[in-house]
């Protein structure tokens, strides 16, 4: 038995062919109890793997293989969490002073980080085969490393790797180096070479048919079998047995990750929990008047307990501290999606929505059982989100935040277009096949029919069988949206930091999927053109008509408003603005807040195809009756008339049909995304249909309530996120309504934005009767 040492996964970007999922799955089947995934320059996989080996119990071990400045490479390992953290700073030191993409350190900064840290020195890029022996590098390993040094040889049965192994054996003797036997790890399974192949062509730019010089020579780096290992290295009985050692040294885990939340400026004699009470209380008095209502207070009192229990109060600090930043700079700004369920994020000004008049589900937004940090998303007028962005890095510090990634994958169509350039392919043939795809990764023969291509060429199923097979490979790093993460500690004490291609940015290595898996504190601060149009139409009606308005002082339920959004007049009114928002408007007929709620989410594809948008028509209009499975059930659906619409109903449904606790319902709002592709919903099926049944639903209810539940997979569209949403569209519609010269110039000021071209809106104010002037360059 043996455990591989040197793995690369795709998430060496361009040069490893198998997800790190895979390597670790085949690394488990294999019977091999640990594994190191060491990807170039990064640490950009190794969540994923975590996740993958926790779940079969196979130790993971973090490392990296580590490119210097003289363009040679060594492997390192961590022992420790402190080990760990050397790791990341060194990376981060590498990509920061480098172009995007790559990465260099020196030999000193190599040694400075070597504390618990173990390295592997060989292979074809090492410095340890070169033809002058670099004495001078040795000495200096060896004192940084001591024994954690190793000499690595490899056997991939090239050409030139026994005169390397040769060399790397003498000078191991000669330094007292112990050995170790590594494969350099690029696929799971043999059957990825070509793959590999084809990455190395386009991470080289160069056709495969010239590429010849810069492939692997054959299909040996694969994850080796543990007699295959054997084999190989049988004449190494030592090296063998010492990855083993190696691994066995290697105690660190993902999961000793500490992570500290920024403490913030608590004034003296509180701390996070007493000063998230008392701002909030105070909220609370200027939402609600003085004295608090009984029902505001047992909403705060239950959400102060868990945000206690779970201490997450100084990320509602963070966000009330933004949102302070953007009102006293005149940023307009507004929270949404889960976070509009929280009564505390209502009380400190961060949403605007009162979850307890809407009737909200906090435990959509945070639960005991997920213990997960919620997530709050800020939406700031677009034209001025920077200045907040800089402002956070301002006050947490460069070290301190840094922005998420967002990894770049092969969809069908980048997939096509750059393996069918690598293949040598005519970039005609490439353009019409890729015209005819689809976001999804089906190529029916229908497809290269149409396409003038004949789908059984030997070359054409080789580019079908590569496109496949790299679908959802990472492509490159590029940044999320709006997403911080912040630290108390160095951001690199958890995950290396590297240049954004943005100015003034910086960005860690793991995207909102990793960063949630790791449980770690996400900040959304996103661009929204409506608001900043909203901004700018507040601006010039103080400026040229002497009126101040704002989100919160516009009058409520104003009957003309409606009765333009009813006449499907509404061009440039944010999210009901559609050719599908304006033919539904004067069927279903919006004449308060709550309407366009439901106005925004029926109108998606999910309602649509599930078949809920014509019997909600039909019980609005009165043409049918409302009909509820069982009377326990009226309280939850009465607002959408018996058709569940929202996310927040499915768990509600759930917490009274089934008995399910709060907490399990959001795992069920959680398993409802992924059960096309995983099947997770099916673990719900039986407990679902066999707990309604026991509280009194009959079992044909049940199973069309379960079948309702499984369509949501399509369609389920978070409440919060549309009470949000409708708060904007009520208010740019008001606009529309009672000052469109106003509401023109803005939504023009605004652009980009929206469905409509400039030239679309100004003819649209003509039609209402406003003078658009020629333009005077004067």
């Amino acid at each position: 038995m043996y455990s591989p040492l040197f793995t690369k996964s795709n998430y060496s970007f361009l040069e490893g062919a198998s997800h790190p999922e895979e390597l670790v799955a085949r690394a488990d089947e294999l019977g091999l109890s640990a594994l190191a995934l060491t990807d170039r320059d990064g640490l950009y996989g190794v969540v994923r793997a975590h996740v993958e080996a926790k779940s079969r119990d196979l130790r993971l071990l973090a490392g990296s293989q580590i490119t210097v400045d003289d363009g040679s490479t060594i492997v390192l390992l961590a022992t420790s969490y402190e080990g760990y953290k050397n790791l990341s700073r060194l990376i981060t030191i590498g990509r920061r002073r480098s172009e995007k993409g790559s990465s260099q350190v020196t030999w000193t900064e190599i040694c400075d980080h070597a504390p618990d840290l173990i390295a592997l020195w060989g292979g074809r890029q090492s410095l340890l085969t070169a033809g002058e022996c670099p004495d001078e590098v040795v000495h200096a390993l060896c004192d940084a490393f001591d024994d954690r040094l190793y000499a690595m040889i490899t056997r991939h049965f090239t050409a030139r790797e026994d005169a390397r192994r040769a060399l790397v054996l003498a000078r191991a003797e000669r330094f007292g180096l112990p050995t170790v036997a590594c494969v350099e790890v690029l696929y799971h399974r043999r059957q990825r070479r070509p793959l590999q192949d084809v990455l190395t062509s386009i991470r080289q730019g160069v056709p495969l048919d010239e590429a010849a010089p810069l492939l692997r020579p054959n299909a040996e780096h694969l994850l080796a079998t543990p007699d295959d290992f054997a084999r190989r290295f049988k004449d190494h009985p030592d090296a063998m047995g010492r990855t083993l050692e190696i691994a066995s040294r290697c105690r660190f885990s993902m999961d000793d990750l500490r992570y500290t939340y920024p403490r913030g400026n608590i004034p003296e004699g509180h701390d996070h929990n007493s000063w998230l009470r008392h701002l909030t209380l105070h909220g609370a008095t200027w939402r609600y008047g003085s004295p608090i209502p009984s029902d505001v207070q047992d909403q705060l009192v239950r959400e102060f307990t868990v945000i206690e229990e779970l201490d997450y109060a100084g990320y509602f600090l963070t966000m009330k501290e933004i949102v302070d930043y953007c009102t006293d700079h005149g940023i307009l700004c507004q929270g949404r999606g889960s976070a509009a369920n929280s009564a505390v994020c209502y009380c400190l000004g961060i949403t605007s929505v009162d979850p307890l008049k809407m009737d909200l589900l906090f435990e959509r937004f945070i639960s005991r059982e997920r213990a997960e940090p919620p997530d709050i998303d800020l939406d700031i007028a677009h034209q001025r989100r920077e200045e907040v962005i800089q402002h956070v890095y301002e006050s947490y510090g460069r070290g301190r935040a840094a922005m998420v990634a967002n990894v770049i994958r092969y969809r069908p169509k980048s997939a096509l277009r750059d393996v069918g350039k690598t293949l040598g392919l005519a970039d005609s043939a490439v353009d019409r096949l890729a015209r005819l795809l689809s976001r999804r990764s089906e190529f029916p023969d229908q497809i290269w029919e149409r396409a003038d291509l004949d789908p059984h060429t030997p070359r054409h199923r080789h580019l079908r069988t590569l496109v496949e097979q790299i679908l959802d490979f990472p492509r490159h790093l590029s940044i999320h949206p709006g997403g911080f993460i912040l630290c108390d500690d160095p951001v690199s004490h958890i995950v290396p930091v590297e240049n954004a291609s943005m100015e003034d940015r910086t960005v860690i290595q793991w995207d909102k999927y990793d960063v949630e898996a790791m449980e770690l504190f996400k900040v959304d601060l996103l661009g929204l053109g409506a608001l900043t149009q909203l901004d700018e139409a507040f601006r010039l009606l103080r400026t040229h008509r002497s009126i101040d308005l704002d989100m919160a002082r516009l009058p409520v339920d104003d009957p003309a408003t409606y009765d333009m959004i009813c006449d499907a007049d509404t061009l440039g009114v944010f999210q009901i603005e559609s050719r599908a928002q304006m033919s539904m408007l004067p069927r279903l007929r919006p004449r308060c807040y709550y309407d366009l709620v439901i106005q925004i989410s029926i109108i998606r594809p999910g309602p649509i195809t599930g078949d809920m948008v014509h019997p909600y028509l039909r019980r609005r209009q009165g043409k049918e009756p409302i009909e509820y499975p069982h009377p326990d059930l009226a309280p939850v659906l009465e607002k959408t008339l018996g058709i569940p619409l929202f996310q927040e109903q499915v768990m509600r449904l759930a917490i009274v049909a089934a008995d399910y606790t709060p907490g399990e319902a959001d795992q069920l709002r959680r398993d409802m995304g992924a059960w096309r592709a995983h099947g997770k919903i099916e673990r719900h099926r039986h407990r679902l249909i066999s707990r309604m049944q026991k509280n009194g639903i009959e079992p044909e209810f049940a199973e069309r309530i379960f079948h309702q539940i499984q369509g949501f997979a399509d369609y389920g569209f978070p409440e919060s996120h549309a009470a949000s949403f409708a708060l904007i569209a009520y208010a740019t519609a008001y606009l529309r309504c009672h000052h469109p010269a106003v509401f023109t110039c803005s939504l023009l000021n605004a652009q980009p934005m929206g469905f409509y071209s400039p030239a679309t809106i100004v003819e649209d104010a003509r039609r209402r009767g406003i003078e658009v002037r020629p333009i005077d360059v004067t």
